[in-house]
């Protein structure tokens, strides 16, 4: 049998911004939802290699590299469910939806699979809608692991592809709250700059003209601080990192953001964003349903620490 029928594989080409870029952090970049100490474990086994050959965890990647990363495929049993505390903010016998902390993955991913949401949904509620496999039941959409806020999750097949079709018209309701590096003197705007994988930086996505998605943000303004502007976003589409790709791209990056802000930030682990508002028609009922959460308690504090600045 061929031996990378085995195995899920994920192929990349470093670019002359990659030059000197160890391998270990070069892959880890590549899917937040993987460590480093999993990366160098994977290295360590001889799962990647590069322009064919095994490679160290220090080694150093060189422009136009082939790098080939092989990761055992998920078993049906490897998702357990996990008891952890959840708060779910609606459920019923097809819909969960459930505010997620800043720092929880949403979904295991190839070399992690517990401590997820889903670890923790499978434990609550048992079934969740097969489409997405192994790895991924019941998740309909995600947020980024350092984003927080509202998350709604199908418990049967039926009711995901009515959720699905929702965000595929772009009929589902999603506002977020951020807080954003600079003073923004516009009270409101919209950003319609398509999304792709950024040329520059593979490990990025940016506004892109070229093999990129449509992308549509709406703002307003909030509150306006000495450096800094709190903002509420509604999504009319749903590319990766949109919101942190597009507020960047029109100069107000988010705060505290790793990937996409300045070095000089907000204490924050992670970016000052949260999925505050979800609305949706029920898939079964036909009802409207509309859910709030309030902000955590890490950007409130914030928040009043900025009002005070």
């Amino acid at each position: 049998m061929n031996d990378t029928q085995l195995f899920e594989r994920y192929d990349w080409t470093a670019d002359s911004t990659d030059n000197s870029e160890r391998i270990d952090k070069y892959i880890t970049l590549q899917n937040e939802d993987w460590s480093r100490s999993q990366v160098q474990a994977w290295i360590k086994e001889g799962r990647v290699t590069v322009n064919g050959e095994a490679v160290k965890n220090n080694y150093k990647l060189q422009a136009d590299d082939e790098i080939t990363l092989r990761v055992p495929p998920p078993k049906e049993m490897a998702i357990q469910p996990e008891s952890m505390p959840l708060d779910i903010v609606y459920e019923d016998s097809d819909v969960v939806v459930v505010n997620k902390p800043r720092g929880l993955v949403v979904h295991p991913a190839p070399g992690h699979y517990s401590g997820t949401l889903v670890n923790g949904l499978l434990a609550h509620c048992k079934d969740l809608s097969g489409i997405n496999g192994v790895l991924r039941p019941g998740i309909v959409h995600r947020i980024d692991k350092d984003t927080s806020g509202l998350l709604m999750v199908a418990k049967n097949d039926k009711a995901h592809m009515g959720l699905a079709e929702q965000l595929k018209e772009h009929t589902v309701n999603r506002t977020y709250v951020a807080i954003v590096h600079g003073v923004i003197q516009h009270e409101m705007g919209t950003i319609d700059a398509p999304i792709g994988r950024d040329p520059k930086n593979r490990q990025q996505m940016a506004v892109v003209f070229e093999n990129s998605k449509p992308a549509v943000t709406h703002f307003i303004v909030l509150e306006r601080f000495k450096e800094f502007t709190l903002v509420e976003l509604k999504l009319e589409t749903g590319r990766t990192h949109q919101i942190r790709v597009h507020m960047k791209y029109i100069g107000y990056p988010l705060a505290g953001d790793p990937k996409y802000g300045p070095k000089n930030t907000l204490e924050l682990d992670g970016q000052a964003l949260h999925a505050k508002t979800l609305g949706f028609t029920h898939p079964r009922t036909g009802e409207h349903l509309e859910f709030e959460a309030d902000l955590p308690q890490d950007l409130t504090d914030i928040i009043a620490f900025l009002k005070q600045a």
